[in-house]
């Protein structure tokens, strides 16, 4: 790759997004285990490399699945900068529905500065451009407030709430239901 050129699928001012790659593993991990506080009890992202290979394989490797890196811009790093959060796109239906189903999280070097905000909105952006979706769905448990605002905060726009949605840590929980559209993105 040439010196300048960049991994970055899309960039902002601060972030740019790129999908996973299995070299990343011992960044994703230390950053993981570095946020166990800040992500329990609503998400578990892998903390050993091999958990991150099996994560990141699930990922690269299943077309109704995309992943995304949030890299804080670094000019200094080849692969474009650290890792400050990741957004997933899961359940990717083509054919009339064209929607998929998001989960993120940011790591706690990153969390509070905006860092995730920016890079949500670019994997918006990237979702309803490039990959050509229309609608995007959030579930999030009503008391994760970060999540809920992030959500908000990036267009999505609360659609309803599933009781008993998902199995998480042990128990089924409740979510509420954010969703945005391509014709939102644009038109705003």
């Amino acid at each position: 790759m040439p010196h300048n050129a960049s991994r970055h699928l899309a960039e902002g001012p601060r972030v740019g997004i790129r999908h996973f790659a299995y070299e990343d593993g011992a960044e994703f991990t230390a950053r993981a285990r570095e946020s166990k506080d800040l992500h329990h009890p609503w998400l578990f992202p892998p903390d050993s490399v091999q958990a991150y290979e099996a994560y990141a394989g699930r990922l690269i490797g299943d077309p109704t699945k995309a992943g995304f890196l949030i890299c804080e811009k670094d000019a200094g790093r080849p692969d474009g900068g650290s890792i400050a959060g990741f957004v997933n796109i899961n359940n990717i239906v083509h054919g009339g529905f064209l929607s998929g189903a998001l989960g993120y999280g940011a790591f706690a070097h990153a969390a509070g500065r905006g860092l995730m905000r920016e890079g949500l909105d670019l994997v918006v952006r990237y979702a309803f451009g490039p990959m050509r979706l229309h609608r995007l769905e959030i579930n999030v448990q009503p008391g994760n407030a970060a999540s809920i605002a992030l959500a908000r905060a990036c267009g999505f726009h609360l659609e309803g709430f599933s009781p008993r949605m998902l199995h998480i840590d042990g128990a089924w929980r409740d979510h509420q239901r954010w969703a945005i559209t391509a014709e939102s993105v644009t038109s705003g």
